[in-house]
């Protein structure tokens, strides 16, 4: 079986697909209902988890296509091939990202230690579409405050004593506490690179989840305030 994909967005690009056009192929055959089913678990872990601006729209739209040629998937094979669709639809979402109106880097936010999956969807959502966490993204500035706020604010029970931080290996926030390495040399390093990745670990229990988003840059006001409709 092979799978391959296209995809299509530069803004308006948020959680519950967004302003995209998707294409994903195999030469497997599925049944309506399991590629229906499949398609909509992918999507869930892939295009449901990225940001560009946190604005949606009314028009996306997610394609699978079976072509059926290399015989029905079942069983282990069914598995594989969700496994598949899946690695497919992950880099062309984070593509989405780093392709974003403006965009100058790519951020990935995880978040762990929640007690359940809608905690830290929710946490994460709000980390990625705080403007404030985005200028930050593209001041290079490793701001623990913008990040731990956002997800305050979230309303998804965060409590500051359990709560921690980190810039990829380096802690940030401790349990109520800044430490201090956010001015440190090595912050600044990372806060450098193109790609980096931010970890609240909310110390309430064992669910996690990643979310990817971008800066917001000077080029994405000039593009949406030059934009005419």
């Amino acid at each position: 079986m092979r799978v391959g994909g296209c995809a299509k967005g530069a803004g308006m690009i948020h959680p519950r697909m967004a302003t995209l056009i998707a294409v994903v192929t195999t030469d497997a055959a599925l049944e309506p209902e399991a590629a229906d089913g499949l398609l909509r678990r992918v999507a869930g872990r892939t295009f449901n988890r990225i940001s560009v601006d946190g604005d949606t729209s009314t028009n996306d739209t997610l394609y699978l296509l079976a072509s059926g040629a290399a015989g029905a998937a079942e069983g282990a094979d069914l598995a594989r091939l969700e496994a598949a669709v899946e690695a497919v639809c992950g880099r062309l979402a984070r593509a989405l990202v780093a392709d974003g109106e403006g965009a100058t880097k790519v951020a990935r936010i995880e978040v762990t230690g929640g007690r359940d999956a809608a905690q830290v969807e929710r946490i994460a959502e709000a980390i990625c579409r705080s403007a404030l966490v985005k200028t930050a993204l593209f001041g290079e500035d490793a701001n623990w405050g913008r990040i731990v706020a956002a997800a305050g604010a979230a309303g998804a029970g965060l409590t500051p004593e359990t709560t921690r931080l980190w810039l990829e290996e380096l802690l940030l926030y401790d349990r109520g506490l800044p430490t201090g390495a956010g001015r440190s040399p090595e912050a600044a390093a990372l806060m450098a690179r193109p790609e980096l990745g931010f970890r609240l670990d909310l110390g309430q229990g064992r669910a996690a989840t990643t979310h990817w988003t971008c800066d917001l840059s000077y080029d994405y006001v000039r593009i949406n305030a030059e934009y005419r409709t």
